[in-house]
């Protein structure tokens, strides 16, 4: 699906491949429903569905929402693989933790509004304010 305004057969081959090297477990579910799999299965595919399309930029929505730790761990080390691969995220987290670890530039958000912005390492080390904001 995530690949139909792509018209070269090579090309969607080539994607599909690229997509089972990022995420195994979904070749061995390759027959099976996606509404069937697993939560962490769900989320894996839709960030496969969204990397068919061959993007510059992939927009991600919480994709940590209601997984289990494990399962967030390997999400976020395969963002990273992507982040390397030269794909721009668009990434909205709540765990700051989590978003620090995958980005080169943050923007925390209280209300609608901006409320601090930088690099990744520059609001991490500025525990004070992380904690006024996050909680965290």
């Amino acid at each position: 699906m995530g690949a139909y305004l792509r018209r070269d057969k090579k090309e969607i081959q080539q994607g599909y491949e690229k997509c089972f090297a990022l995420f195994p477990r979904l070749r061995e579910r390759l027959k099976q429903q996606a509404g069937t799999l697993s939560g962490g299965e769900q989320q894996m595919l839709a960030i496969a569905r969204g990397l068919m399309a061959n993007p510059k930029v992939l927009l991600l929505d919480e994709p940590s929402m209601g997984l289990a730790p494990i399962i967030v761990d390997q999400i976020y080390d395969i963002l990273s693989q992507i982040r390397q691969q030269g794909v721009t995220m668009i990434l909205v987290e709540q765990n700051a933790t989590l978003a620090f670890s995958a980005c080169d530039y943050a923007y925390i958000m209280m209300t609608g509004e901006i409320r601090l912005a930088g690099t990744a390492a520059e609001l991490a080390a500025k525990e004070d304010l992380i904690k006024s904001y996050l909680g965290a």
